[in-house]
Order: structure tokens, then sequence, then C-alpha cells
């Protein structure tokens, strides 16, 4: 099976401009491709992950990666499958999630010499004179077809301001700068992405008389529609401060049985024969086949050693007696209690298992809270410090979210 099979029994291959040739450059690894990542957060997440793992597999097979890091596009803000702007950020912002950006993917990319290259286009958008921008490839854009492109029409419903406008310039431009200075003759990115791509394909061709190419890959999807990586409570991030590997894992582990072989397919690196036999597997083998899924994907981005420890902590949390030194814990200090105790609502917050009192409260109505094993049933239920000290007090948040709460000796 060639790589590009690969990725067409994987599921992960949406839209491509001319598939012989790319089918030529990746089976024989002659492809110098990018992937751009714009630094709206301090942290990758997992919308982030098939990204990562697309590069991953295709530098496997011989190729280069080039990690684009978007320090100058942030500056504009991508407007593809957005209704609103995004927030301006300051440069000092941008330039600390760029720094916690390369960090995350230096574990995961091999990086160096004749390997994958990480650039900031940063480098040469920040320096560009407008006129000068305009004079170079203005002419290259028509008006019409940018306003007929699909990353604009969420956009257009509210209105689309010049800022967004000039986002596809700017990523065309990046494509267009790169084909030149490093020799990247492919684009890779989530099928949101689509037009932007082509615009710079399309670029290329007008400027400099030469042929470059695009695939995007099938965005990450439920069963239900909605894209994957999201909880209640927010995104699920990369960085383990912002989202433990204990929570990473769980949410793999509780994907839906319709998602997992998706998942294990499109974002593991199991063999395709192994995830097949799994094909044939129902009622509660399906249940193993998420914790393969939890704790292969957890390993490739925590280790090995903090997707044993999750995978241990969440099947003590079923079994009688388990140890539960690895569930997700939150210490507490007698700043947080007020006369002695903590409320229920404010407890919950404070260990992020929801986003605000208000959520804390719905979910304690429905019934769907339990602290020490026994449902809460009060909102004004509070937890004396005696009662949060030494084990501390376990919290269950539905039927699988587990955290314990315990108050600094």
């Amino acid at each position: 099976m060639t790589l590009y099979e690969e990725l067409q029994a994987r599921g992960l291959i949406a839209q491509v401009t001319d598939e012989e040739e790319i089918k030529e450059l990746i089976n024989n690894g002659r492809a110098t491709f990018y992937i751009g990542f714009d630094p709206t957060a301090d942290s990758l997440h997992v919308g982030h992950f098939m990204a990562l793992c697309l590069m991953k597999r295709l530098q496997m097979a011989g190729n280069r990666p080039i990690a684009l890091i978007g320090g100058g596009t942030g500056y504009i803000g991508d407007p593809s499958g957005r209704s609103d702007m995004r927030n301006m950020m300051t440069p000092e912002t941008i330039q600390h999630n760029c720094d916690c950006f390369k960090k995350q993917m230096e574990k995961f990319i091999e990086f160096g010499p004749d390997k994958a290259m990480m650039l900031n286009n940063a480098d040469w958008l920040l320096q560009l004179n407008y006129v000068e921008l305009l004079r170079e490839v203005g002419a290259c854009f028509s008006v019409n077809n940018m306003l007929r492109a699909e990353c604009y029409k969420q956009r257009m419903e509210k209105g689309l301001s010049f800022l967004e406008f000039n986002y596809m310039i700017m990523q065309s431009y990046d494509f267009y700068h790169m084909f030149q200075t490093v020799g990247c003759n492919m684009q890779f990115g989530g099928d949101d992405q689509w037009s932007n791509m082509l615009f710079g394909t399309d670029l290329i061709r007008k400027k400099l008389g030469k042929d470059a190419y695009a695939m995007t890959i099938t965005l990450l999807m439920n069963s239900e529609g909605k894209k994957m990586g999201k909880t209640a409570s927010g995104a699920v991030w990369l960085d383990p401060e912002k989202t433990s590997p204990y929570d990473f894992y769980q949410y793999w582990r509780n994907v839906g049985d319709q998602d997992v072989l998706k998942c294990l397919r499109m974002l593991t690196f199991l063999p395709l024969e192994q995830i097949d036999e799994m094909d044939r597997w129902e009622g509660s083998q399906l249940n193993t086949a998420k914790e393969i899924l939890a704790f292969e994907l957890t390993k490739m981005i925590h280790g090995e050693e903090e997707a044993q420890k999750a995978q241990d902590a969440a099947k003590a949390l079923f079994a009688q007696g388990g140890d539960l030194a690895n569930v997700p814990a939150t210490t507490l200090t007698g700043g947080d209690l007020t006369e002695g105790a903590i409320g229920i609502l404010d407890l919950m917050v404070k260990c992020g298992l929801t986003p605000s009192k208000a959520e804390a409260r719905r979910l304690v109505q429905q019934g769907g809270v339990e602290a020490g094993g026994v449902k809460v049933a009060d909102i004004a239920r509070s937890f004396t410090a005696e009662e949060l000290s030494g084990d501390g007090v376990m919290i269950k948040k539905g039927k699988k979210v587990f955290h314990k709460a315990v108050l600094q000796g």
C-alpha cells in the first residue's frame, strides 16, 4: 500500500488539486510541504492534532514538513468558519503563543537539517511595504472570486472587515514566498482552508509560471456532525497544564461508539489491519477499542508513563479499592474557604469541572453531581476543612468525570 493509498484508507483526504502529481510527490518522498498554525492561544489543541499526525506520517515516508507559525497572519486573524471577528492580540501575546507552539511541536515532529523546518511568517510579512505588496501581487487576485470563496461566507452575513479580507492574500503570499525560498511545493490544511490554498497555488502559477499543489484533510467530526475536541468547559488542549493527561485520556475514552473506529484510523499509527479487525467488535469490546484509542493518543502527546497513569486512574475509579493516586486533583488552601467551608458550586468551578457557578447549579439541580459517593441534592451543600483534609473529597460529574478536592495540610 502506498502512502497516498493509506491516507485514503484512513479517511484523511478531502480535496486535492492534482491527484496524480500529489501521489507522485508524497509516495516518493519528494514533497516539501507546509501546514500553518496561527497562534490564537498559548497551546495547540485537538483541532491541530490531526495536522500534526499528518505531518508525522509524511515525514516518516521521507517528505519534508514545514511547520509555519503564523506570527504575521496572527495580526489579522483567519475568518474561515467564523461568524464574528477574532479578538486583536498584542505583539507580545502573539510572540508568547508562537514560543509555546514551538515547544509543543518539537516533542512531536523531528526538526533539524534536512528534516522538518519551523518558520514564522512574521519574518517576511511584517517587513512588507503595503504599496509594494499591492504592486507585486494585487493584480493576481480577483475580488469577485475572493468574495465567492467558502471561507468568507459566514463572515459576509455579519459583515466582513477589510482587515480579514486581507487574510487570504497573506496566506497566499506565504506559499508564494516559501516556494521561492525553501522549495515548498505543497500545502496541506483543514478542509475549511480550501479556498485560501487554491489562491496560493494560483498566485504561484501567475507570478512564476510554475505548479504547486494543495490537499485538504477531513475535519475531525463526530457522528452528530460536530467538530471534535470541544467539551462543556472548552477546548481539549495538548498542554498538560490546560488539559491534564488524565482528562485528555478520558476525552478519547468517552468518544461515541460510532466514532471510535474513525478516530483510530485517522489519528493513531496502529496498522490498518489491526483496526479493521476491530470493525467486527461489538458491545463491551467497543470499550476496549476506546481504551486503546485513549492510550495511544495520550502516549503520543504526553508519553507512555503519563498514558499508563491515566489509564490506571480511569480503571481504578470503576474498581473497588483501586489506586486513585493518579486521579486529577485540585489542592485547596485556607484562602479558598469562607468561614472554614466551601460550597459545592464554588468547589466545582475551582476544580475546573464547570466554567461557571451557573453551570454547576444546573448540574446539581439535574442530579448530575456526586461528592464522596453521595448525590448532591442541595445547591447550598458545603464542605468543611475537616471533610476536605486527608484523602479529600471525590467529586463525580455525570457518569464518567471524576475529580478530587484536597485541602492543603
